[in-house]
């Protein structure tokens, strides 16, 4: 069974209120789908991390957010995972303002997960910055698990 890291845009849009954006809409009910339909063909993890983003905001939607993340396997995020985060930001792979990115990537790795699952396409589902990352990791003896959306993780 292949292994699912839920990174933190997907619990969002998963218990968001149904955006009045067509696209985003459609966004949150793939991800509801993917959710109802699908998630149990995967052993579903999370990291520390996520639940620390998750758990800001509003206080309603965080209870929401935490809710759909209990039950799921939580990654520890070590000391080696923010070293690496530090650094992919210090070589400018990823921007400052993407340090939770560069860590649900870094943490992954370490844990072996085989896929990345996330809406966030700016920093992480990204294909002019995937094979920056990809290669940062392998300079680190780790492999960028493969990073998509619910979209392309839908059904087979």
């Amino acid at each position: 069974m292949e292994t699912v890291y839920i990174e933190t845009t997907v619990v969002s849009y998963l218990v968001a209120n149904p955006s009045r954006d067509s696209i985003l809409a459609a966004h949150q009910q793939i991800t509801r789908q993917w959710w109802q339909d699908e998630r149990q063909r995967y052993h579903c993890v999370t990291s520390s991390e996520v639940w620390r983003e998750a758990s800001l905001g509003d206080a309603e939607m965080s209870l929401r957010r935490v809710e759909a993340l209990a039950g799921l396997t939580v990654l520890a995020v070590a000391d080696s995972a923010r070293d690496l985060a530090r650094a992919i930001l210090a070589d400018q792979i990823l921007p400052p303002a993407a340090a939770s990115d560069a860590i649900h990537a870094v943490v992954a790795s370490q844990h072996r997960v085989d896929i990345l699952l996330t809406w966030n396409c700016r920093h992480l589902a990204n294909p002019h910055l995937l094979g920056r990352v990809r290669k940062f990791m392998a300079g680190h003896g780790l492999v960028l698990p493969e990073v998509c959306t619910p979209i392309e993780l839908a059904g087979e």
